[in-house]
């Protein structure tokens, strides 16, 4: 019943292979032409140990690009080791249940890890002498409620300090040399920034419709009557006009032209074509009707893109302006949803994150004349050309494992016993692998703000070999770059496109001038209520596989209420409008409803809040005895409740009151209100222990 093969509009898509086991060992698909294939090896126990990406060339069978990353266990489970290709073996060093206390690369501790009696981070440090004099050390405090609270690192200038209000928001980071304020809504979006520093004293306020879509700046347009913008769809801003297509993706974008100005046709229009995966594979840039560049893009079976071909407006032999006709190639490499591989056509950049997260640690650079000179038939390609045969996918992946276990003098049970099984030994295969030349590389530590975007790289000497400055929505505002690198990441799984200006998020593309995707969520409203929004506190929240809202940084939770993962009850006061969600099935109502507060109701209950949704506590005649009155919900102590809204159906817990279950001070439709509560009933029911949030908020 395994799935094997998948045809859109009847044209060939991905296809399935798997070993007698069932685990899936072979993934491929057709991009713009080429094979792409992602093949996977697996331990006796089911545990991946080998992950390796094929792209071949249409024409020739040609392997254009390939790129493989092995995994390595503990005892207990642990991933403790990861095999970059081409890298030697990265090493976490743990203790307990799995808490880091350092890292090794190729056997030389690189990083080493303090932590305090919660486990949390207190000191981390890098350099040519990790440890106690490091290059680099970096030391976290935090808040009586766990909150961060300061970085401060032996190099001053990137100290930071936290300020934090009561309900959990991130209201000041304070810097040698600047401090930024933020401000948010009554929902936790966030609706302004401060920003002082010595000859700078600025205010840039975000304003949103209900939805989240950014409006006109009220000081700079206060003639706007916009309000909000339909369908999602923002049409124009300050500096484009938009155009989106029936799919409601982003389909061309314009330079604004200001009224009063003299129209010169100079401006450029911005061209996006997507595949039937809603995937961007092809993006131009117009001007004068001649194209300035253009770009082509590749995704494997899984939607990680793996390769880009960008063509630019040159100037030929001839003296004609035109496309360059050898496009600029980088391909990608990948650990699972994590980009961990950057070759271009001068250099290859690889990078080791922290483990579990989206947040780079290491950056390792590798000139493809020192790749040339390291370069060597992997074993694998031994036996293949000895033998003439050509080796199964799955093969070459446990040889690829055995290879790396080998050259790090450490060969797992598992690898001894399949040997023994083939008739082989540890000595005969050692023999077969060619000598191996270890090339000169450029290593740097990543540091990252809270969120984990990089805003300096740090030499093994402690040298600042670049820093970057950016705004809140990941937009670059200044970068120091004196030896030229190459730093192409932003916020959390993002990876910033030059010919675009656009950040490639994993599964769709973020534009940071607007602070949204350009297409909509590929998970619909599990991801959120708006599905073109970029978390709408960003300083808290980030998105690293352009989905959902993850959380970035510690505290209580955040009124915000993008990407939740249980039920949602939301109730507009001003739209008088009542919704219910749920993630799981995609289901979601929508019905009409006001909120006509009575006068004897406790002080407050009109206000906006959030809570969650529990079933009442009941007397011994099963009435419920909370605040005075029966209801079935209750939402909080202070009478927020799914309660009777006064129509003719009756209340099981109260018949006398002959009261109708509806939404804490609001009135709808009794079949409305009947569906929700039988809605909250059963997947409270299905889900013993769990509560669905409420939340009641003005929009204006």
């Amino acid at each position: 019943d395994r799935i094997t093969r998948r045809t859109v509009n009847g044209d060939p898509a991905e296809q399935w292979q798997y070993d007698e086991h069932g685990w899936l060992t072979t993934i491929s698909h057709t991009s713009d032409g080429h094979r792409v294939s992602v093949h996977y090896g697996y331990d006796d126990k089911g545990r991946l140990t080998g992950e390796r990406q094929t792209v071949e060339n249409p024409e020739t069978g040609e392997m254009l690009w390939e790129h493989e990353t092995g995994h390595a266990y503990s005892e207990q489970g642990l991933a403790t080791r990861q095999e970059p290709d081409g890298l030697p073996p990265v090493e976490w060093l743990t203790y307990g249940s799995g808490y880091l206390a350092g890292m090794k690369l190729g056997g030389t501790p690189l990083v080493e890890y303090t932590r305090d009696r919660l486990h949390r981070e207190t000191v981390r440090s890098f350099g040519s002498m990790a440890g106690s004099n490091a290059a680099y050390e970096l030391t976290s405090t935090y808040t009586l409620t766990g909150q961060l609270q300061s970085r401060h690192l032996n190099l001053p200038q990137l100290d930071r300090d936290y300020d934090w209000n009561d309900n959990g928001q991130l209201i000041r980071i304070s810097g040698p040399q600047e401090s930024r304020e933020y401000r948010y809504s009554d929902t936790g979006r966030l609706t302004g920034v401060h920003t002082t520093a010595a000859n700078l004293d600025i205010d840039i306020p975000y304003a949103t419709d209900p939805a989240g879509n950014r409006l006109p700046d009220p000081e700079l347009h206060p003639d706007s009557t916009l309000t909000a913008w339909p369908d999602n769809r923002i049409a124009e801003d300050a500096h484009y006009v938009y155009r989106h297509d029936e799919y409601g993706r982003l389909a061309e974008k314009t330079d604004l032209i200001p009224e009063g100005v003299i129209r010169m046709h100079d401006e450029r229009t911005h061209h996006y074509h997507y595949d039937s995966q809603h995937r961007l594979v092809f993006y131009t840039r117009i001007q004068h009707g001649e194209p300035q560049v253009e770009s082509r893009y590749l995704y494997d079976p899984l939607g990680r893109r793996t390769g880009k071909r960008v063509w630019r407006r040159e100037r030929d032999l001839t003296g004609w302006m035109s496309l360059s006709r050898k496009p600029e190639e980088t391909w990608y490499g990948w650990d699972g949803d994590r980009l961990t591989t950057v070759q271009t056509q001068q250099t290859r950049i690889q990078t080791v994150y922290q483990p579990g997260s989206f947040t780079p640690l290491l950056r390792i650079e590798t000139e493809n004349g020192e790749q040339a000179k390291a370069r060597h038939r992997s074993l694998a390609e031994v036996l293949q050309e000895d033998t003439g045969v050509t080796l199964p996918a799955e093969l070459a992946v446990m040889l690829g494992r055995l290879e790396r276990e080998l050259r790090a003098g450490a060969v797992s049970a598992e690898s001894e016993a399949w040997l023994a099984q083939c008739g082989l030994t540890v000595e005969q295969m050692e023999s077969q692998m060619e000598a191996e030349y270890i090339p000169e590389r450029r290593l740097h530590l990543y540091h990252c703000d809270h969120r984990g975007l990089p805003q300096a790289l740090i030499s093994p000497e402690g040298e600042t070999a670049w820093c970057g400055e950016y705004d809140e929505w990941g937009n670059q505002l200044n970068e120091e770059n004196p030896h030229h690198l190459y730093q192409p990441y932003r916020l959390p799984g993002q990876q910033y496109d030059e010919e675009s200006g656009l950040y490639y998020n994993r599964h769709r593309y973020y534009d940071p001038l607007q602070g949204r995707y350009i297409t909509q969520d590929p998970i619909g409203l599990k991801g959120g209520i708006n599905l073109y929004t970029y978390p709408l506190a960003p300083i808290r929240y980030t998105d690293p596989l352009g989905l959902e809202r993850v959380i970035s940084v510690y505290g209580p939770p955040a009124p915000d209420r993008a990407g939740a993962e249980t039920p949602l009850v939301l109730t507009d006061m001003t739209g008088g409008v009542t919704i219910y969600y749920d993630p799981e099935t995609g289901d979601s109502m929508t019905f009409d409803s006001s909120n006509r507060i009575d006068r004897r109701s406790q002080r407050g209950a009109g206000d906006p809040y959030t809570g969650e949704v529990v079933g009442c506590e009941t007397n011994e005649s099963g009435i419920s005895a909370a605040y005075g009155t029966t209801k079935i919900y209750t939402t909080d102590t202070r009478a927020r409740w799914l309660h009777g809204g006064g129509s003719s159906l009756r209340d099981p817990y109260a018949p006398r009151q002959g009261w109708k279950p509806t939404m804490g001070c609001t009135r709808a439709q009794n079949e409305d209100v009947d569906e929700l509560c039988k809605k909250v009933t059963s997947w409270m029911y299905s889900h013993p222990g769990e509560r669905i949030r409420y939340e009641r908020f003005k929009t204006r």
